[in-house]
């Protein structure tokens, strides 16, 4: 049996967290590489090493004796891409074998949702790494959808009718502990992660409308309209482009298909809106 540590990233936020505590509840032997150690979780089996995407020497140290690591994205920036490349390098300079990484649906040279397309140069970059890969593909997270409400309570963006299967990050993180624990069977996969139904904005409204007890809406805006809306923070063009391009891919089918990959490798389905709106509101 192979004792050698799994390695994940990201264990202080809400995907690496899930992952890290389930694969504790596994028994499986792990390191936390975290940015801040003292706000890493204490989990048993659980150490912690510090690190940075772009510190390779850091990368490098925390990884070595590492055969399988889960790669959760680093944070959005300017420069995602040029950082998950380093970390890669390091990783493969250290021996990892196996890398299971956090992709986004759609992930293409010319995907419609900017950010996605530093998802596909990663992978590309993965892939010429001589590392074995697993990409899970995930949807945006059900987690996520009341955060796009204004003040006002409506969601705001040019996503027209389009349809997303959204997916709570929890079942994610199932699925991605399901894939560490036996890395093997999911080599060289590429794996759609949604949950089990598509909504419109305007059902995802509704939804969080009968929750709350109070009435949210959508609004279609324009493209010009959701370039305006969001002058005024200030934020780069490439962030701007992103937030905006989150409704436009939706509004481009891109993000309808549902696919039934969480059920398969975990064996029980991922949950819905309304179950996990019902579970926070209960």
């Amino acid at each position: 049996m192979n004792t050698a540590p799994i390695a994940v990233t990201g264990a202080t936020g809400v995907l690496g967290g899930f992952v890290a505590q389930q694969l504790a509840n596994r028994h499986l032997p792990q390191r936390l590489l975290v940015r801040t150690p003292a706000k890493a979780p204490i989990l048993p089996g659980a150490t912690v090493y510090p690190f940075s995407y772009a510190d390779q020497h850091a990368s490098r140290n925390a990884l070595e004796g590492v055969d399988t690591l889960f790669m959760v994205s680093a944070s959005e920036s300017a420069e995602r891409v040029n950082q998950h490349r380093a970390f890669i390098d390091a990783a493969a300079a250290a021996g990892v074998r196996h890398v299971i990484y956090t992709s986004f649906i759609g992930a293409a040279p010319d995907a419609t949702f900017t950010l996605a397309r530093d998802h596909y140069a990663t992978e590309e970059h993965i892939k010429s790494s001589g590392m074995t890969w697993t990409f899970l593909r995930n949807s945006f997270y059900i987690d996520f959808m009341e955060a796009l409400i204004g003040d006002d309570g409506i969601i705001r963006g040019p996503a027209g009718d389009g349809r997303c299967a959204l997916v709570a990050r929890y079942d994610v993180a199932r699925a991605a502990a399901a894939i560490l624990a036996s890395p093997t069977e999911h080599a060289y996969r590429t794996y759609e992660i949604t949950g089990r139904e598509a909504l419109t904005l305007a059902e995802v409204a509704h939804v969080i409308s009968e929750a709350r007890g109070r009435k949210v809406t959508f609004y279609d805006e324009t493209i010009e309209e959701a370039y305006a809306s969001r002058a005024g923070y200030g934020a780069p063009s490439w962030q701007v482009d992103a937030w905006v391009s989150t409704y436009t891919a939706i509004a481009s089918g891109v993000m309808a298909p549902v696919s039934d990959a969480i059920k398969t490798i975990t064996g029980t389905p991922p949950r819905t809106l309304a179950e996990h709106l019902a579970e926070k509101y209960s």
